[in-house]
């Protein structure tokens, strides 16, 4: 593993959970999600997350969400994050390592003529007691930023 991953390397693996979601624009809904962190020995590590839509009872109904890309540590325990979708949306994150606490705010998001109108998100990520926690606002639909998503994540590989 390259030496700049040490502040990042708490996130290496694959981790499973479940999270709650909602917007004012949206009828609040339980989902599952899996995250992969991974790293080929260069100093970034590649991502990719995946969610679903979960019933009352916890089972899969549909897919909702995923995004792909690369997490790059920076010195001074800075970290830049670049996410695409298949929505039509690429953000770059900037923020901090703080031990086992990542703050995010996005610096650019890009869309595409097709994508639904988004401006801003921030996300928060960190190992509580071995599992991975995260929460994310966003700024879309002519919304201020706002709570949308949070899960609990636990480490299976």
């Amino acid at each position: 593993m390259h030496a700049d991953l040490e502040p990042i390397a708490f996130l290496l693996g694959r981790w499973e959970g479940a999270g709650v979601g909602g917007y004012p624009t949206i009828d609040s809904f339980n989902f599952g999600q899996e995250i992969e962190f991974t790293h080929n020995g260069k100093p970034f590590l590649s991502y990719v997350s995946r969610t679903w839509l979960l019933d009352h009872d916890g089972d899969r109904v549909r897919p909702l969400a995923t995004e792909s890309g690369y997490w790059r540590p920076q010195p001074e325990r800075q970290v830049e994050v670049v996410l695409a979708h298949p929505t039509g949306i690429v953000e770059v994150y900037v923020g901090e390592v703080v031990f086992h606490k990542i703050e995010l705010r996005t610096d650019v998001v890009a869309r595409t003529v097709t994508a639904k109108e988004y401006t801003a998100g921030h996300r928060l990520y960190g190992l509580v007691k071995g599992n991975l926690m995260w929460a994310y606002d966003m700024a879309a639909e002519g919304q201020p930023l706002t709570s949308h998503m949070s899960a609990e994540l636990k480490r299976v590989s």
